[in-house]
């Protein structure tokens, strides 16, 4: 019986098993697994089509384009904040550390239902997201950028291969 759920597990590339300190589960299946548990049996972000890890929150993920390489970063990431109101679309590769707010819509100041409408949030492709950062709307980042931790996004960064970083966010390096 062993043998057979060993082969079924093996088969998923998700697996690897260490003979001498028994079997064992790489954290990224078990996230998966327990991610599978919230969303789909206790309904935490169950609207979403994609994995969300149980502690961030999604709002309108019909608008949000996910590049390749993009899904594990949300399913491991925990304690994000994601608005898609007005769209968000994000490169391949692209990696989220936790606490990211993402916001790509403001409300009227009179009519707090009422969302104004802008241009969607545009993250690159091999872009990193660093813990605790805010993404404003209407902001475009450009390939390769590297936001620091705690960064707030307030303006379009449409370069290539940049670190920025504060609050406001500004360009602090050039990568070569």
């Amino acid at each position: 019986m062993l043998n057979s759920i060993k082969k079924i597990l093996l088969k998923s590339n998700k697996i690897n098993f260490y003979y001498k300190e028994g079997f064992h589960l790489p954290i990224h299946f078990k996230q998966r697994i327990i991610t599978f548990m919230f969303q789909r049996i206790f309904r935490i972000n169950s609207h979403c089509k994609f994995q969300v890890n149980f502690t961030s929150q999604v709002l309108n993920p019909n608008k949000i384009k996910l590049g390749y390489r993009v899904r594990r970063s949300f399913l491991l990431s925990g304690n994000c904040y994601i608005q898609g109101n007005n769209g968000i679309i994000i490169g391949d590769n692209t990696i989220f550390a936790s606490n990211v707010k993402i916001i790509s819509a403001n409300h009227n100041i009179k009519n707090l239902d009422l969302h104004v409408s802008t241009k969607p949030v545009i993250i690159g492709s091999n872009c990193w997201i660093g813990t605790g950062a805010v993404i404003l709307p209407e902001v475009e980042i450009g390939c390769g950028v590297i936001v620091g931790a705690n960064a707030v996004v307030t303006k379009s960064f449409k370069e290539s291969d940049i670190i920025i970083a504060g609050n406001p966010a500004k360009i602090l390096k050039r990568i070569k």
